[in-house]
């Protein structure tokens, strides 16, 4: 069993790229102007109830300017510090996939055939997935890599809905399927640390995801922002966050329970800090990066360790590959 990834003791996005496109990779995080069915009243009103009002995507370009100019823009700004020549065009806020059949192929089209970018990646969620977008997504694919990510955070019904999250496991499931039957791989972001919610709920996600056909995983981290409904209730008490070394054993104990065919995408996370309530730890992201490093060394914790050698996927199931 592989224990290690490039000196890390877990399948890294960082590893993967390198390996697939020989060297190191960028994000350029754009904005398609869309909106949240959990929001506009479709499903709900207010979204999920960690969600900020820039749909987790306050890091984002603005929507005002074109595709390109989105893509061009932050080119300049990384290009500046550094010598970069690919990048993966990241469509982040609120939900990439709820819009008119039109608009989808038009931004993605213009994103994908920019000639610095290698890589698609659309969040979006399960519910907004019908099969003219997954055959555009199918058709996408073939020209350059495209990549759906989706926001599970958990598979415990409670958790969903004191979340607001507003779609069962199932319809996860039937998306998944559908994405994976067409070629398209499949990212999943899950919340470590979501109230109520105890370790061994945490890796019961992370078992469930083990047997499913998914390409990659991020481990964010629960962020509690200012002007969420989570705040409202944080601030009346109604939960604790984690703290630092709590999540750091938590992290540990979900890359051991992880399959290592499945890549890490995060470890933790990145909440705006003008925004930013609990934990204020987590504003340092480098030093807990380092901190979670070091832990997993302390620990000779490796990705798959928890899992009996005869249940990795590894030897039959090879990610990312186009």
């Amino acid at each position: 069993m592989i224990t290690s990834w490039n000196g890390k003791p877990y399948h890294s996005l960082d590893y993967m790229l390198r390996e697939r496109f020989r060297e190191k990779v960028y994000k350029v995080t754009l904005n398609g102007g869309m909106s949240c069915p959990n929001r506009d009243g479709t499903i709900g009103h207010g979204g999920c109830i960690f969600c900020s009002a820039g749909g987790s995507g306050d890091f984002a370009a603005s929507a005002s300017l074109s595709i390109t100019e989105q893509i061009d823009s932050q080119i300049a700004l990384l290009s500046a510090k550094r010598p970069i020549h690919k990048y993966i065009a990241y469509f982040q806020a609120y939900t990439n996939t709820y819009a008119p059949l039109e608009h989808l192929e038009k931004i993605f089209t213009e994103a994908i055939s920019h000639p610095g970018i290698v890589a698609l990646s659309i969040g979006t969620r399960p519910d907004c997935l019908g099969e003219d977008v997954i055959r555009l997504l199918e058709r996408l694919n073939k020209e350059k890599p495209v990549w759906i990510e989706l926001g599970l955070q958990t598979i415990h019904a409670s958790t969903a809905a004191y979340i607001r999250r507003g779609y069962p496991l199932s319809c996860f499931q039937d998306a998944l399927q559908r994405l994976r039957a067409a070629g398209i791989d499949v990212i999943v972001h899950t919340i470590l640390g979501l109230p109520g919610e105890t370790k061994e709920d945490m890796l019961e996600t992370m078992d469930y995801l083990n047997h499913q056909d998914i390409q990659g995983i991020k481990l964010q981290l629960l962020h509690v922002l200012r002007g969420t409904d989570l705040a409202a209730d944080y601030q009346k008490g109604l939960f604790q966050v984690l703290e630092r070394d709590e999540y750091l054993d938590l992290v540990a104990d979900c890359l051991e329970h992880l399959d290592p065919s499945i890549v890490i995408h995060r470890v933790t996370g990145d909440g705006p800090k003008d925004l930013l309530i609990a934990p204020l730890w987590a504003s340092r992201k480098r030093e807990v990066l380092n901190l979670l490093h070091h832990r997993l060394k302390e620990r000779q914790s490796f990705q798959g360790k928890a899992i009996r050698r005869e249940e990795v996927k590894w030897q039959h199931h090879l990610p990312f590959t186009n």
